[in-house]
């Protein structure tokens, strides 16, 4: 029986203690794991210990490629032992990740950081996500689950706000600092993913609950093809799950791009020196942060995919921008393109988590998601070493919003179509504070 109030079009009511644990819980998670220390300094701090633009974007691109084999077995895993079980030993990982460059601060030793990087986040990537989903399902609590998402978002962001402006001063003291503050984070998070409550079912549910339960001992080599099969036939019969994915590809490629991959080759190019660096990711934090707190501030007017695709514009355009401007003019816009991404983010998380069909294995096909990303993130950091190699920011730039609008005007065009029935992507169609 559903609590009181829960019912179609009745108001939302507040969450449940178990709720509210797994809220905090997953504030504290997402906070810490994500608190990586180095992002402002980790350019420069590589060019200090003599690698070459080539191997630093080179290492980028194994990165993103590394991050999309991970994520194929990592998805089917978190479906198979549980969502709470892949947190914590993404946490796990992800601390021994960040001590690599402490012990070897060499191209071999950054390559290390990075690989183990993307074997701790492809774990925690699609389970993150879909604990909490399926957490506050289960307590008939997911009118909460857009509010919790954006939240544990901004709350991530905000602390990078406090902490980034201080890592210039904690390097001065011991330029490993970054490094050993970011293995203490992740630590932290490996405390909050032990300290979730276990939840009544696996994420796994349905058919394939039932097939895994038959696989048992040594035949779940077979189980876990089955997984990936379900996984992909899921893919191939929802078009509107497909869509979905791919939307998604324009806002995640861009701001990891753009806020990871040139945001210290742009301010460079601009004259704005490395001392500010972390001043100005904190500014562009603020504004992701406020942004991802609030998409209820979104209009109504318009439905969540149709949003998603208007605010990968606004990137697309600011990136064209970052090319006219001077110092002040490329900090607003670089600010800018970070309230967008802020926007997106939690709008695009839900329509997904929406999109994936009843009895799916959730965490894998959120995996699925990673890969396409990745997959494209790894071509354009690629393509970024080459345009940087060559002295071409300006022009990587523009074929950066160019290719966006490209894409964006084909999905419209299929949406437009009359390929994807109306009621496959009925579920949502507004932005509000409870839901999209």
């Amino acid at each position: 029986m559903r609590r009181p109030g829960n019912g179609p079009g009745a108001p939302a009511t507040g969450p449940t203690a178990t709720a509210r644990r797994i809220i905090r819980l997953n504030y504290g998670f997402q906070l810490l794991f994500n608190l990586l220390w180095w992002m402002p300094v980790f350019y420069a701090f590589q060019k200090e210990a003599g690698l070459s633009d080539g191997q630093i974007f080179g290492i980028q691109s194994i990165y993103y490629v590394a991050f999309c084999l991970f994520e194929i077995p990592t998805g089917l895993i978190a479906d198979r032992i549980g969502t709470r079980n892949c947190l914590w030993a993404g946490a796990v990982v992800m601390t021994a990740a960040n001590l690599a460059p402490v012990f070897s601060p060499s191209y071999t030793g950054f390559l290390v950081h990075f690989l183990a990087i993307a074997a701790g986040r492809s774990l925690t990537s699609g389970a993150a996500s879909a604990y909490l989903y399926d957490g506050l399902r289960a307590e008939e609590c997911e009118e909460h689950y857009l509010k919790a998402e954006g939240t544990a978002r901004a709350l991530g962001l905000a602390a990078k706000v406090v902490c980034w402006p201080l890592v210039g001063p904690l390097m001065a003291l011991a330029h490993t600092a970054p490094y050993v503050l970011s293995a203490v984070s992740a630590a932290g998070s490996l405390v909050c993913a032990v300290a979730l409550p276990r939840l009544a079912a696996p994420s796994l549910t349905g058919d394939a609950r039932k097939a895994a339960g038959a696989a048992g001992g040594g035949r779940r080599g077979g189980a876990f093809l089955r997984d990936a099969g379900s996984a992909l036939r899921c893919v191939a019969s929802s078009p509107w799950l497909a869509l979905v994915m791919v939307q998604g590809v324009a806002v995640f490629t861009l701001s990891r791009i753009c806020q990871v991959n040139l945001f210290q080759p742009i301010l460079l190019d601009h004259g704005i020196g490395e001392a500010s660096h972390g001043a100005v990711l904190a500014a562009m934090t603020v504004a992701e942060a406020v942004a991802s707190a609030r998409p209820q501030w979104l209009s109504r007017r318009l439905t969540p995919v149709a949003w998603v695709s208007v605010l990968s514009l606004a990137l697309a355009g600011t990136l064209a921008g970052l090319t006219l401007g001077g110092p002040w003019t490329v900090v607003a816009l670089l600010c800018l393109f970070a309230a967008a991404t802020g926007f997106a983010y939690p709008v695009q998380r839900k329509l997904m988590n929406d999109a994936v069909p009843a009895h799916a294995p959730r965490a894998t096909l959120l995996s699925v998601e990673s890969i396409l990303d990745r997959a494209v993130c790894a071509l354009a950091a690629v393509a970024a070493g080459a345009y940087l190699s060559a002295g071409h920011l300006d022009t990587l730039l523009w074929h950066s919003a160019l290719a966006t609008v490209v894409l964006l005007g084909a999905f419209q065009l299929v949406l437009r179509s009359g390929v994807i029935a109306a009621g496959t992507r009925g579920r949502g169609a507004g932005v509000s504070g409870a839901g999209v």
